[in-house]
């Protein structure tokens, strides 16, 4: 599991000198370094996104919440040592949305050249049970963030990131021009940080881009989004740990595709010479039954024998349809998907089959319940 490196002395403070010294990284050729600052680095697209930018040859430096069980799962295959300093290009500090000081003190510190804000209480259902709390780091957090980068002393890019259910009930297919609807906290928090990011490129000329992007999967999704679900519950059902799946609307149609893909289309929105709001969707719509169908009908089950509706998991407000439009992204930034919708499911199935013969030979063995359902 990956541990966190701490700049500064045991205050946290800075020398001048340190702080440059930090700012300006070099390679090994004595090249300038870029450094990019993630939040939201633990999550599917701070994971993959971290990936991305550790190829070109950044240094990243990621914001993670304190938490009494080591939540980088999705980044230990990427941690190297800090004692090892030349190959620790991925580091990690304590910070919160919700704590402008901490914030502002470790983009200042840092200096980043690209700043992606990923975090964010993610899960529109969990939004509907915890709407303060969404709304103060989705919202209110991305305006701490754009604060701390304009009052910066070298102001970074900035990137935000977005949702398509910021357009819940508007009619798809939705582009960047679509009127906004949101239908949750969760996407009404995401409109409010949308037109912050607006307001501080229009009002300090900061270089500020929305990403909105449509679902995205992966076998690093969380096991509480409904494809992964479905994928889990698959794994586990296909090998005799569990026999029913508890799902809601099955009507409900999105544009899904893979986040590995969808990352690169963040950080091109900063390599270009004017900011701008961008559309990232594969242009596609397929509902939850349809995935339902494709991934059972991938090893060889009926879904229909073993998902069950379950009233609870319907929305108070729901959003039927989503698709995108993403022409400005392929056309502006040269970007398209690479993964197709067949595609996606297989790789997640085909993760999460390998689990859950992990969790077979626990249970076969005792350790676990077999009953015990993710």
């Amino acid at each position: 599991m990956a541990t966190l490196e701490f700049a500064g002395d045991k205050n946290g403070a800075h020398t001048e000198e340190e702080r440059s010294l930090e700012a300006v990284p070099r390679s090994m050729s004595g090249e300038r370094q870029k450094v990019a600052l993630v939040t939201g680095i633990t999550g599917q697209d701070g994971s993959y996104l971290t990936e991305f930018l550790l190829g070109k040859g950044y240094e990243v430096h990621g914001l993670i919440r304190r938490s009494s069980n080591f939540n980088t799962a999705r980044l230990d295959h990427l941690y190297v040592d800090p004692h090892i300093a030349a190959k620790a290009r991925m580091k990690l500090h304590y910070a919160d949305l919700s704590d402008a000081s901490s914030v502002r003190r470790w983009v200042e510190t840092l200096l980043p050249d690209e700043v992606y804000n990923l975090a964010a209480q993610s899960h529109v259902a969990v939004s509907f049970e915890i709407p303060d709390y969404t709304g103060d780091v989705v919202a209110t957090g991305a305006l701490r963030l754009l604060e701390a980068v304009r009052s910066s002393s070298r102001p970074a890019r900035y990137y935000q990131a977005g949702s398509s259910e910021m357009f819940g009930s508007t009619p798809p297919p939705q582009s960047e021009t679509t009127p906004f609807h949101p239908r949750s906290p969760y996407a009404a928090a995401k409109v409010a940080a949308h037109w912050y990011t607006v307001n501080y490129r229009e009002a300090y000329g900061l270089f500020a881009c929305n990403g909105i992007l449509f679902n995205h999967e992966s076998p690093r999704r969380g096991e509480n989004f409904v494809t992964r679900k479905i994928t889990r519950a698959l794994g586990r059902i296909r090998l005799g740990l569990q026999t029913k799946l508890y799902l809601g609307n099955l009507s409900a149609s999105r544009d899904w595709g893979f986040a590995g893909d969808y990352v690169e289309a963040m950080w091109l929105m900063l390599q270009q010479d004017q900011p701008g709001d961008y559309v990232v969707a594969t242009d596609e719509s397929h509902t939850v039954e349809e995935f339902l169908q494709a991934a059972f009908g991938y090893v060889g089950l009926d879904w229909k024998d073993h998902v069950v509706i379950d009233p609870r998991y319907f929305r108070p407000a729901e959003v039927d349809s989503l698709k995108g439009d993403s022409t400005k992204a392929r056309q502006a930034l040269g970007w398209k998907p690479k993964v197709g919708f067949h595609e996606l499911v297989k790789m997640m199935v085909d993760h999460d089959l390998e689990i859950a013969k992990k969790e077979k030979v626990l249970a076969d063995a005792g350790y676990i319940d077999s009953q015990q359902q993710p």
